[in-house]
């Protein structure tokens, strides 16, 4: 079973390079020093345990490296190797049973084709509600988190068939929200809780379902085009090395306090994106509004 995901796993890592340096060659695109130290920040403390949509969402926000509508698609672009490399040695380390976890990728692969067709077409103000929303449950994640109030799971490496099912459902739809900027990690590692499965257990299920669905909406994101190449490629070259280190020489660490800042960048972001939804909404009626008074 590794070895029948591993090839997929594998063949996805070479469509993926194909597609982003194919790309880069045509723009002549290269990684800013800022898109480097993030994707190494972000991807090192991502393998430690704090997740890494939430904040690289905020620090381009923040920094407004990125526009808001492009945000979610270059920070998929860009983490997507970090899944990989993940993925990888998740899946050779910590057990999980196998129908589960080609069940939640399958699902996940397929929510994240869809996804990208979506996010492509939507307005700029509904991916920033999106988005915002994502932030706001990250944000109450990580509190739980840090108050111990996120169930702590029991040592089952599987689930029944029913919870299985509602599993899969779940990555379905996770898979969308990824190509919104909305991260896996949280609400898997809640379900799995919930459902008493060994946390540990649900690292590959999300590092692989993640990887393999960012190459397939990572090569629909990377031919249209709606992505700055420059922050992809600092996010994807930054983030393996500290994905390593973090993996093999440091291991673990405390991150109590780490996880407590992230909650109020977090939320400021959140709450600003909001506040340019409802803008845009606004204004996206009032452009309505005035087209139909203007139609004959």
């Amino acid at each position: 079973m590794l070895i029948a995901i591993l090839v997929p796993l594998g063949l996805g890592i070479l469509v993926y390079l194909y597609a982003l340096v194919r790309a880069a060659l045509a723009k002549r695109a290269t990684p800013t020093m800022e898109a480097l130290a993030l994707g190494a920040v972000v991807s090192f403390f991502d393998t430690l345990g704090i997740g890494c949509f939430a904040p690289t969402t905020a620090w381009l926000r923040f920094r407004k490296l990125v526009p808001d509508r492009l945000i979610p698609p270059t920070l998929l672009v860009g983490l997507t190797p970090q899944a990989m490399v993940q993925s990888i040695i998740y899946m050779t380390l910590v057990p999980v049973d196998p129908v589960l976890l080609v069940g939640c990728i399958i699902a996940n692969v397929l929510g994240g084709v869809i996804g990208a067709s979506l996010v492509v077409r939507a307005r700029v103000w509904i991916v920033q509600a999106v988005v915002a929303i994502g932030l706001l449950l990250a944000a109450i994640a990580y509190t739980m988190t840090n108050l111990d109030l996120i169930p702590g799971g029991g040592t089952a490496t599987g689930l029944p068939p029913l919870l299985t099912t509602i599993a899969i459902v779940v990555n379905f739809a996770l898979g969308i929200l990824m190509n919104f900027g909305v991260g896996n990690y949280a609400p898997m590692l809640v379900m799995f809780g919930l459902m008493g499965m060994n946390p540990q257990s649900s690292f590959p299920v999300m590092a692989t379902g993640a990887s393999l669905m960012g190459v397939s909406s990572s090569v629909k994101h990377i031919g249209v085009g709606q992505i700055d190449l420059r922050i992809c490629l600092g996010l994807a070259i930054g983030g393996i090395p500290a994905v390593l280190v973090a993996a093999f020489i440091v291991k673990s660490m405390p991150v109590f306090w780490l996880r407590w800042m992230v909650v109020a960048i977090v939320l400021y972001t959140a709450i600003v994106l909001i506040r340019s939804a409802r803008i845009g909404r606004r204004e996206h009626k009032a452009e309505g509004a005035t087209a139909a008074v203007a139609a004959p």
